[in-house]
């Protein structure tokens, strides 16, 4: 009894990089419409393979143990733009399954899907309804590990006839973004890069200096991450300095002055280098699987480098059994669970 309470001390007077944990993969997807899902196999079987995956409710998720999301959100300033995917009429609607019933894909602001009128279903249609469910969750769960929240701003055309055309991030949306995130998660809710910068002169400095918050204080945290780069990239950093003033950190690269959360998607071909930015104080965030391949013949080579890795943050789209084709492929800690204490920096 007392080497466990010692246990638990240890762990949550710790940095929040000492850890290990294994969150979701596009949290948010849902399956892709039968019907259409054949459509597209028609035109491209190997394409549409990738994405033949489906997840539960954020907060479904979330009570299961994982601790890191992900959130792809496209901007929608009128409202409207997303609201009639043309892969329904492609298809044909299929009215036991209606699409936005209550009307959120007309209001404006964030939207959250995966690909513009092909896979375009979500357990939670707006940012702002996803971000209301994690308030939700963890106000009836206060005291939880913090959750990690990965955000995709997709504004990619899809370079076909009556396909939608994103809006294009700048650093306006960007700013809106910001305010979104704060409005409907709550400013006490996050973990932001100023709290972590300090007094250091960069927060590139303060994580090489180990300056993360503990698990205890991070308890019933969230921390965001903006997975972009090149001008995305620049106009969110654009006027902020080391992320001054900013919600999410951000994937800049080590050496630059933003730097404290990367992402590396291959553990495989990037484990040395995942292992030496892990023990010089970044997270790095990376992946056990991809476009379905793994699942599909059961392969866990990539998910056990990933652990060997040191990674903080592993994201799967298996921590539960595909339910769209026949595996066995699914990904837990040895002890079914997604939290663990970090093997590169025991």
């Amino acid at each position: 009894m007392i080497v466990g309470w010692l246990f638990y001390f240890k762990r949550h007077e710790q940095g929040i990089n000492k850890t290990q944990i294994i969150g979701s993969h596009n949290s948010y997807k849902e399956y892709i419409d039968t019907p259409l899902f054949q459509l597209i196999k028609k035109e491209d079987s190997n394409s549409v393979r990738g994405i033949e995956y489906s997840n539960a409710s954020l907060s479904d998720q979330l009570g299961l143990g994982l601790r890191s999301l992900e959130i792809d959100v496209y901007a929608d300033a009128k409202g409207g733009k997303y609201a009639h995917p043309f892969g329904l009429f492609w298809a044909g609607i299929n009215p036991v399954r209606p699409y936005d019933p209550a009307g959120l894909m007309k209001q404006p602001g964030f939207k959250v899907l995966h690909v513009q009128d092909i896979d375009f279903r979500s357990n939670c249609l707006t940012l702002k309804n996803c971000l209301l469910e994690l308030k939700n969750w963890s106000d009836a769960h206060p005291g939880h590990d913090p959750i990690f929240i990965t955000v995709n701003a997709k504004d990619d055309t899809m370079k076909r006839p009556g396909f939608t055309v994103p809006e294009k991030f700048t650093q306006q949306t960007f700013n809106e973004l910001d305010k979104v995130i704060v409005n409907n998660l709550g400013p006490d809710k996050l973990i932001t890069p100023d709290m972590v910068r300090g007094k250091f002169e960069t927060l590139e400095k303060a994580v090489l200096d180990n300056n993360w918050p503990t698990l205890k204080h991070s308890k019933g945290k969230f921390i965001f991450i903006l997975d972009e780069e090149g001008e995305k990239l620049e106009y969110y950093v654009k006027g902020h300095p080391s992320l001054a003033g900013r919600v999410s950190f951000v994937n800049a690269p080590a050496g630059t002055p933003e730097a404290a959360i990367i992402i590396m998607n291959d553990p495989v071909k990037d484990m040395k280098k995942i292992q030496e930015l892990v023990k010089q104080g970044y997270i790095v965030r990376t992946r056990a699987d991809a476009d379905t391949k793994e699942a599909r013949v059961n392969d866990r080579s990539r998910f056990l480098a990933a652990c060997r890795s040191g990674a903080q943050i592993i994201s799967t789209d298996y921590y539960a059994k595909s339910k769209l084709f026949k595996s066995d492929y699914i990904i837990s800690f040895e002890d079914g669970k997604y939290v663990r204490a970090n093997p590169v920096l025991r």
